[in-house]
């Protein structure tokens, strides 16, 4: 008799795309689990109930509670949806920027420094207006246009003076004059699901800060774009953002491996929730 698959979907609040995955879960009579994070625990010298999982989906909104979640249930021997590899990578701007980079995947021209003093230097090496970002975080928080040396050098002594490893390091990313949009497309495994614009009159477009979701055509360029850039970080389930850069065309913005999909599912009709779970079963499966 075949071995019937357990499965646990780590999370950190029960949003609309956790719910979308439970009922998935359920539809297919899959023996599941929810894993709260914040009432976890993991005991090195007993991994044993751990390894009851065929493998574990994780949902968490706190990039630290999910990224060591996942070492530990890696080296745990569980498997995961998304790997550790894919967790670091992804969750961190600068290291996706470099696997990007060595990959060859065209994106935005960004600059990194370590003092206030060689970020303003690159800054107005780049040329104003420029984006500065936080290494971790999401929904479009921390981003600050900055428009002229003035502001650079407030922003910049601010961050400073925060004094949190966080703010410590500097990424500054050109500014593009998008034409009031951005992609984002939704990646399982080796397939682009489905894409949306999200549109917006501020030059921050994520729906997270009131952008609007519009179906986009997967054209072959855009397929082609997502799955090298999901191959420079590793596969798995992935949502990689666009922009339409007027001299350069499509770059690579950034990739999420936690991604919310509350507008994509509804506006594309995709069911992105079980599109998800059959690669989580594909994963268990595959270890079984």
């Amino acid at each position: 008799m075949q071995k019937r698959l357990r499965i646990g979907v780590l999370f950190s609040r029960v949003r609309v795309e956790e719910k979308w995955i439970f009922s998935a879960m359920e539809k297919r009579g899959i023996d599941y689990e929810r894993l709260d994070d914040r009432l976890v625990s993991f005991d090195l010298e007993n991994p044993v109930p751990w390894r009851e999982f065929d493998a574990v989906l994780e949902r968490s909104i706190s990039y630290l509670s999910g990224l060591y979640s996942l070492r530990m249930l890696n080296a745990f021997g569980v498997p995961t949806v998304n790997k550790v590899a894919v967790a670091e990578v992804c969750g961190d701007k600068l290291v996706t920027s470099a696997m990007l980079s060595r990959a060859g995947v065209p994106q935005p021209h960004n600059m990194t420094a370590f003092t206030p003093e060689a970020a303003l230097e690159a800054i107005e090496v780049l040329g104003y207006p420029v984006v500065l970002k936080p290494m971790v975080g999401s929904w479009g928080r921390l981003l600050a246009k900055i428009n002229d040396r003035d502001a650079a050098e407030a922003v910049l002594e601010h961050k400073a003076t925060l004094g949190s490893v966080q703010h410590s390091v500097f990424y500054i990313q050109e500014y593009i004059k998008k034409p009031g949009r951005d992609i984002r497309a939704i990646v399982v495994g080796d397939r682009v699901l489905t894409a949306i614009y999200r549109k917006s009159e501020h030059w921050i477009t994520n729906t997270a800060r009131g952008g609007e979701g519009e179906i986009c055509q997967i054209t072959p360029e855009i397929e082609a774009l997502c799955l090298r850039a999901v191959q420079a970080v590793g596969s798995g389930v992935l949502a990689v953002d666009l922009v339409e850069h007027p001299e350069k065309g499509l770059l690579v913005n950034e990739i999420n491996h936690t991604m919310e999909f509350h507008t994509a599912q509804p506006i594309s009709g995709v069911d992105i929730a079980n599109e998800i779970v059959n690669y989580v079963v594909e994963v268990a499966k595959a270890d079984v």
